[in-house]
């Protein structure tokens, strides 16, 4: 089995993580107690959903991640929420004092203090897996835990695990919808360690993000909630190749090697195609090749930035549902 452990890290990394594993569980037919009412056989089966889930002895299904905050409320809002008996207690790890936004606190003080407990409930967890893939990362880079601690988990992880892929999910700091002065001080110095510590990073900024609620999902005031939902659709497509049996992309480091052209170039821009609100779902057919326009416009993109000034290096599409080669082949040809 090829499992992967997913790490949340400050807020933003915890609430992404929130919204991320509801969607996981509504994929699989998992209840917020962890049941899967569908998963007839009791024990960790050789189903697909093993790589993000390990189930018990009693038939309950437990995510393979940890949540990690300098400060309680965050985390408490895990402990108390929904789907607060789907987590293992030991995976949701909190401290006393946040990092402030500061890059410094969350790295060298406060941070040092949490990381060894952090890291010893993720070899509880590596233990638990029979082939340990990688891990994903999930975090934002303007916080100070998010960065710091981020940052600090990467480089021990270096340290402990060499040889495992990192792929991390990071909100960058984006100068319009900013909360805090110091944002692009604490990314600065946290795109040192993507730089050096993961083999592939995908970037999304808040900015793109509320124009794509505001424009697509008409949503006047879009909230976190909303930006995360989507982003959590966002990463089920890219992660759905290592949740549900298939042939393509079943290894994180697949991933590099289709996208990474040299080890230090691997910031990746994600596009997602097509964001329609509900309401208009109904009303719409979308022909592949229409998607597939739309995915290459600058307004799909989860980064602000107009990717028609420079030159595509690598590409990776991934369809999902009903699509067939010989549709993909004619509209990218």
């Amino acid at each position: 089995m090829r499992e992967c452990l997913c790490i949340h890290v400050g807020q933003g990394g915890i609430q992404i993580g929130n919204a991320c594993w509801e969607l996981f569980c509504l994929e699989h037919g998992i209840q917020p107690d962890g049941q899967m009412p569908s998963d007839k056989t009791i024990g960790g089966g050789d189903d697909a959903f093993n790589t993000f889930f390990s189930e018990t002895g009693a038939g309950k299904h437990v995510p393979r991640c940890v949540f990690v905050d300098l400060e309680p409320t965050v985390v408490d809002e895990v402990r108390t929420g929904t789907y607060r008996q789907l987590f293992h207690p030991e995976q949701l790890i909190s401290g006393k004092e946040d990092a402030a936004n500061n890059f410094a606190r969350g790295h060298y003080t406060i941070g040092k203090e949490i990381v060894d407990l952090v890291l010893d409930r993720i070899r509880k967890l590596a233990d638990n897996c029979t082939g340990l893939q990688g891990f994903m990362i999930y975090n934002a880079c303007g916080g100070g835990t998010g960065s710091g601690l981020g940052c600090l988990m990467l480089e021990r992880l270096s340290v402990d695990y060499g040889k495992k892929s990192k792929l991390s999910f990071t909100v960058w700091a984006c100068p319009q919808v900013a909360t805090a002065v110091v944002e692009p001080y604490n990314t600065v110095l946290c795109v040192h360690s993507l730089l050096e510590h993961t083999d592939v990073t995908i970037m999304y900024d808040n900015e793109a993000l509320y124009d794509i609620c505001r424009r697509n999902l008409d949503i006047e005031r879009p909230t976190y909630t909303n930006l995360n939902r989507l982003l959590a659709q966002v990463i089920s497509s890219l992660t759905a190749s290592l949740r549900f049996d298939g042939a393509l992309n079943v290894d994180i480091t697949e991933f590099q090697t289709n996208l990474v052209p040299y080890p230090r170039i691997h910031f990746m821009l994600s596009s997602y195609a097509p964001v329609i609100s509900a309401e208009k779902a109904y009303h719409e057919q979308l022909s592949v090749a229409e998607i597939t326009m739309s995915v290459f416009e600058p307004s799909s993109l989860f980064v602000k930035c107009d990717p028609r000034h420079g030159k595509y290096m690598a590409c990776c599409m991934m369809y999902r549902g009903d699509v067939v080669p010989k549709d993909v082949n004619a509209s990218v040809a």
